[in-house]
């Protein structure tokens, strides 16, 4: 479940696994530090020296106009955690296509509440223990090579397990796509059905919504994730995010967000304008009012 693509943009070295081996200018480059990080990771595996912690959690839920109540099992009428979306503020397709498309929220890959159908809608959070520890035991011995050879590994082993566990999801814990049979290159390019959208992305680019997601899935207890004032995850090699199953959801972004949906964002989410609009900054359509 590894995609080594990024794994080389680490080391500024662009292109696809395992075509940048062929590569005139960066492919012996490109072999050389993949067969490092084989060595490294071979070592990381024998001595058990990182440790691999993650949850999940599927839960009904339904949406409310952009936003999605998500409810207690045992309790349907009682909200756990309420989520909030933003919409595209564009519908066109490409320039003169004369092509429309829907301006998209992730709320909409729901029921609506309305409708009165039980819906579902997945979380998980997974980190990487020990990674940290073990780099700065290279820094002291002033090997800044393996050090962020191991930084780079721990990344890759995130994203992997997000995506095993993802699979898993699909196939067991779930169950919508129990007859999936994909290969490894057919994952990594994510063609299954359903998504995985994290806070922070171009589809939901709020790092607040992390709150929401880490309380629903008690993610500080399960796997010892903590968040800092700025809504970055500690340790860092760490991935969360939520779980579509709708058969036509896909990744998007927002685009810009006008004066309007920014005021309608702050009122759902009962935070200040100025607030929203700090969090939405390199998303915004329009200079803000300085305070």
């Amino acid at each position: 479940c590894i995609d080594w693509t990024p794994f080389f943009l680490t080391w500024e070295l662009r292109g696809r696994y395992p075509e940048i081996f062929e590569d005139s200018l960066v492919g012996s480059e490109a072999r050389k530090l993949f067969e490092d990080a084989q060595i490294i990771l071979r070592h990381i595996v024998d001595e058990k020296l990182l440790v691999a912690r993650g949850v999940i959690g599927l839960y009904p839920a339904n949406a409310v106009g952009d936003d999605i109540e998500v409810y207690d099992e045992n309790d349907p009428d009682r909200v756990q955690v309420v989520l909030h979306t933003l919409r595209q503020q564009h519908g066109g397709g490409p320039e003169g296509s004369g092509k429309k498309h829907p301006n998209l929220s992730l709320a909409d890959y729901l029921a609506p509440k309305k409708s009165g159908f039980k819906d579902y809608l997945g979380g998980f959070a997974v980190t990487i223990h020990g990674a940290v520890a073990l780099a700065r035991g290279y820094e002291r011995q002033h090997d800044d090579y393996h050090a962020i050879m191991v930084k780079a590994l721990a990344d890759r082993l995130a994203e992997a397990f997000a995506e095993r566990i993802h699979e898993r999801v699909r196939k067991e814990f779930w169950g919508y796509a129990k007859s999936e049979n994909l290969t490894s290159y057919e994952l990594i390019r994510e063609r299954y059905v359903g998504i995985r959208p994290a806070p922070g992305y171009p589809a939901s680019p709020d790092h607040t919504e992390k709150k929401g997601l880490f309380t629903l899935l008690g993610a500080w207890e399960a796997v010892g994730l903590q968040l800092t004032e700025n809504y970055a995850v500690t340790p860092p090699s760490s991935v969360s995010g939520l779980y579509f199953s709708h058969p036509q959801s896909r990744y998007f972004g927002i685009g810009k967000v006008l004066f309007d949906q920014a005021q309608d964002y702050a009122n759902r989410k009962g935070m200040a304008l100025q607030e929203v609009e700090r969090w939405l900054a390199a998303n915004l359509a329009y200079d803000p009012v300085p305070t």
